[in-house]
């Protein structure tokens, strides 16, 4: 490859970039101002000034322009969860999980109207839910193998674990939505953890 095409292709990466930015910024005002289900995404790309296959080569889904896309979100939690020391706790490598994820969010004021939008909307709530349930079925195999298996059965044991895990991260973000960002999420969810595991 030549330095030109080098350069091309970072001129086009950057140029794509800036696109995917503005498509995001544009559907996280529109969905803020008229709803989620309100606003469609030929109103999202006209405003964007893009195309609307722009706007699904750059987001696979509509849903995918609120969370920047999920799968992505799953991913950085099994990798972070897998690459803990391997006697770190089922706790606290979920715990470095959900830190892992929370980083990804690159704007404090972005990320509040984000979880706002998703407690506040019934369709995006039930789509979470679901995304919910799946990684936690994914995530099971890495949470077993921290368990004492000595203990009795660690399947049962684990899903308890992640489901009161991603009851606790719930509970903490809907704390700080209503706290309109007040604290920080982990620091929430520190709190939720304390209070159940006593």
């Amino acid at each position: 490859m030549s330095g030109r095409d080098r350069a091309s292709a970072t001129l086009w990466d950057r140029t794509r970039q800036l696109a995917s930015q503005e498509i995001l910024e544009t559907a996280l005002r529109l969905f803020t101002e008229q709803g989620y289900d309100e606003t469609t995404t030929a109103q999202i790309a006209r405003e964007a000034g893009v195309s609307q296959r722009t706007l699904f080569r750059c987001f696979g889904s509509k849903e995918d322009l609120l969370g920047g896309g999920q799968d992505r979100f799953g991913r950085v939690l099994a990798d972070t969860i897998g690459e803990q020391p391997a006697e770190t706790g089922a706790w606290e490598a979920l715990r470095a999980g959900f830190a892992a994820v929370l980083s990804l969010h690159d704007d404090r004021e972005q990320a509040l109207q984000r979880f706002r939008l998703l407690h506040n909307t019934a369709s995006l709530r039930a789509g979470w839910l679901e995304k919910r349930l799946r990684f936690q079925e994914e995530l099971l195999p890495l949470v077993e193998a921290r368990m004492d298996a000595t203990a009795g059965t660690a399947g049962a044991r684990a899903r308890a674990v992640l489901a009161t895990a991603f009851a606790c991260l719930d509970a903490a973000s809907m704390t700080w939505v209503a706290g309109d960002g007040q604290s920080t999420i982990m620091d929430l969810y520190d709190e939720c953890l304390t209070a159940v595991r006593g």
